[in-house]
């Protein structure tokens, strides 16, 4: 007998996400991802200074604000014509890796692993479900410490970003035409030593406890795979131009290895799921029309697709794509790419540290350009983010829009009535308690949902 399970919220992620599944059989034969907000931040921005973008743009999320300060000056950038210095590059990169570094520790320990661990009988680590725990008592308590240790850990990192980026959240050092932070020799030494802490408890810690968790459950290296589809547009740039990154752009599908290139005109953004007007639109065209009481819709996330398909993003499609990691698609490989990514940015940063000069420019005046058009692609910790300007006659915003990683993750049906990544992946996880569905759950954290960002 088909019985459908609600969580609403899922909980232990970033914002509000509802996510209902159908199962039969004790397995989960479909699903569907809600956001249950809107927040209208692109209509905000219309009419605005598009300089501003940098900072009103941030203020769609807490947790990863700086993908959205360097997508909105990308994107002004390319509108404008304008490239920064390598100062502004490699700063820019240190900002920005301090906050990938701190995501995916606070994503690991504070939000998925409590679905594994069986940990003190207090908040955060109540309510719980109380099926399939299977760490011993010794292995609990050293995952439980650790996640007191990995809170010190993200302090670190943002203790990191503050020195070159002034604040977190919502760093003010991002700036059209590069960086406004002029670093001392003491910051970046100090840098630096912060950092050397936080790759040994990568190296030391993180590491082995997501490989402490795969061992022990090793079925979840089989669970939530989806379509398979994999798409990045790249980040942390090791050139003027942007050509060459840490981390670069592509895609794979499921029927290959080869990474194929990406045209920003294959995106299609469709609403006819989505408490929307009903459009299918690329970015550089689209609109955001909210219709709260259309029929069908039962999100307020819109459909991304390329070329008609679904593809999912983040730290695991990085890694496949650069060729880092290419284990599998899965729960517990989206664990293991988001660790072993972290430890890659970290090491790199030490390079970029290196190659920050106190006594060059790290800003290049520029004028906005009117009547214009650019395009910010970048990676937030969660996957792939871009954001499509237009500027009008007077240079003010005519048209903004804002794709982020957990629409290309979470979206619900398209105009073909094709499933969102995560809605696909859901279909066949097993479900041992339907009053528990634990299993649920944990498909659902491996993507690292950022609701705040979906619904913006």
């Amino acid at each position: 007998m088909a019985t459908t399970i609600t969580l609403d919220p899922a909980t232990r992620l970033e914002g509000h996400l509802k996510v209902e599944v159908d199962q039969s059989g004790g397995v989960v034969t479909a699903a569907r991802s809600s956001g249950m907000m809107f927040r209208g931040f692109e209509n905000i921005l219309i009419g605005k200074d598009p300089r501003d973008a940098s900072h009103i743009t941030q203020r769609v999320c807490g947790v990863c604000p700086i993908a959205h300060a360097m997508s909105a000056c990308l994107a002004l950038e390319a509108a404008s014509g304008v490239s920064v210095t390598d100062n502004a590059r490699n700063i820019r990169n240190l900002i920005l890796g301090s906050n990938f570094i701190q995501s995916h520790i606070l994503h690991f320990y504070h939000l998925a692993a409590l679905s594994y661990v069986k940990g003190p009988a207090m908040p955060p680590w109540t309510p719980t479900y109380e099926v399939d725990l299977r760490f011993t008592p010794a292995q609990n308590q050293l995952l439980v410490d650790h996640y007191l240790a990995a809170l010190a850990q993200r302090r670190t990192a943002h203790e990191m970003l503050s020195i070159l980026g002034g604040k977190m959240p919502h760093t003010v050092a991002y700036e059209f035409g590069g960086v406004t932070t002029t670093p001392t020799a003491a910051d970046l030494t100090a840098f630096g030593s912060l950092l050397d802490g936080l790759i040994a408890f990568i190296d030391s810690t993180y590491i082995p406890d997501v490989q402490l968790l795969g061992a022990t459950y090793p079925d979840y290296y089989s669970i939530g795979k989806g379509y398979g589809n994999l798409l990045a547009y790249g980040v942390f740039d090791l050139n003027a131009a942007g050509t060459t990154k840490l981390l670069k752009r592509g895609r794979i599908t499921a029927s290959g290895t080869v990474v194929q290139a990406i045209d920003s005109t294959s995106i299609v953004e469709h609403t006819k799921y989505s408490w929307y007007n009903d459009v299918a639109a690329n970015p550089a065209t689209g609109t955001t029309s909210p219709n709260v009481s259309k029929s069908g819709g039962y999100s307020w996330l819109k459909a991304p697709r390329y070329q008609g398909d679904a593809y999912e993003c983040g730290p695991l499609a990085r890694m496949w794509v650069n060729g880092d990691y290419r284990r599998g698609i899965s729960v517990m490989d989206r664990h293991v790419a988001r660790a072993l990514e972290a430890q890659k940015v970290a090491n790199a940063m030490k390079g970029w540290l290196a190659a920050v000069n106190p006594s060059a420019s790290g800003f290049t005046s520029a004028s906005v350009r009117t009547s214009s058009t650019g395009i910010g692609w970048t990676e937030a910790p969660r996957g792939a983010i871009g954001h499509w300007l237009r500027t009008d006659s007077s240079g003010k915003v005519a048209s903004y829009q804002i794709l982020t990683p957990t629409c290309w993750n979470c979206s619900p049906r398209d105009s073909a009535g094709l499933a969102g990544p995560l809605e696909k992946a859901l279909e066949d996880t097993p479900v041992q308690d339907a009053t528990q569905p634990v299993e649920v759950l944990r498909v659902i954290q491996s993507y690292d949902p950022c609701l705040s960002c979906a619904v913006h």
